[in-house]
């Protein structure tokens, strides 16, 4: 029987996350070999995972990464069970390192299948939740390119929003952040008008006209009223059109132009825990 020592255990823990009495057990089942015991902890975490299948896991941390240009960058969130585990140091510094990795994929599939340090993401999910005892997995994971692309973190990590604007110029970056921060807080459905689905649309004008009717308006004017709310509604859940949070004398696109009059709002993307 090979001969198990602590500096051992120590380097196994260090390597996998796992705890020193798992992983003391893990190197004896394996005679000391270090790969076997690896994948021995991970063959738990694969057990642990089919256990809590069923669990939901709407907390974690949601992290949002930009590339170096500042013309791509991905919001993920790593989903655990409790608030406990999602608030733990080593468990956001993880998620942090996944968003980073995720920044060279366009998709949640080639990221999960994408390697992490020997082994798939895919797998380290499955090797953690073994290590923690609570279902571990990607929720979001949303990518977003453009001339130039800032972000948002909220405090905790529970929301994270990104923002694209037309241009890279003197101010982008403030500007670009203050955005997200609105998109953050403001939760839009939508970049503009024009990105409404038009059965929310139809919805909310049938709701305005029910309502018209329960004033006793007449029948005649309900179009012409009825498109009034639905303006309303584009300046309430749109972002270009929304009132600016820092300043609610102009819309966030006014509040755009004010740092540079050509620059616009090309996109967003937001992703929140729960």
């Amino acid at each position: 029987m090979a001969t198990i020592t602590a500096a051992d255990v120590n380097k196994l823990r260090t390597i996998t996350g796992a705890g020193m009495m798992d992983c003391k057990k893990a190197l004896v089942e394996a005679e000391g070999d270090f790969d076997l015991a690896i994948e021995n902890l991970r063959k738990k975490g694969q057990k642990v995972a089919a256990n809590r299948s069923d669990r939901e896991s709407t907390e974690g941390a949601v992290i949002a990464a930009v590339n170096a240009d500042n013309t791509a960058g991905v919001v993920v969130s790593l989903n655990c069970e409790t608030d406990f585990v999602g608030k733990n140091e080593s468990f956001v510094k993880l998620a942090q390192d996944l968003a980073t990795l995720a920044l060279n994929f366009d998709s949640k599939d080639a990221f999960l299948a994408a390697d992490f340090n020997g082994i798939t993401v895919a797998d380290k999910l499955i090797e953690q939740t073994g290590v923690i005892g609570e279902k571990i997995e990607i929720g979001a994971f949303e990518r977003l390119e453009g001339t130039f692309v800032g972000s948002y973190i909220h405090a905790g990590n529970k929301i994270a929003t990104l923002v694209a604007l037309s241009a890279n110029v003197p101010g982008a970056e403030e500007a670009s952040r203050n955005v997200a921060m609105q998109a953050a807080a403001m939760n839009p459905i939508a970049l503009d008008a024009d990105g409404v689905d038009a059965a929310i649309i139809e919805k909310e004008i049938e709701i305005a006209k029910d309502q018209l009717r329960a004033e006793g308006k007449p029948e005649a004017m309900l179009e012409n009223i009825s498109k009034g709310k639905i303006q309303r509604f584009y300046k309430d859940n749109t972002l270009v059109n929304q009132d600016y949070i820092k300043d609610g004398s102009m819309s966030v696109a006014a509040y755009v132009k004010s740092v540079d009059g050509g620059l616009t709002v090309t996109g967003f993307r937001r992703a929140a825990l729960g």
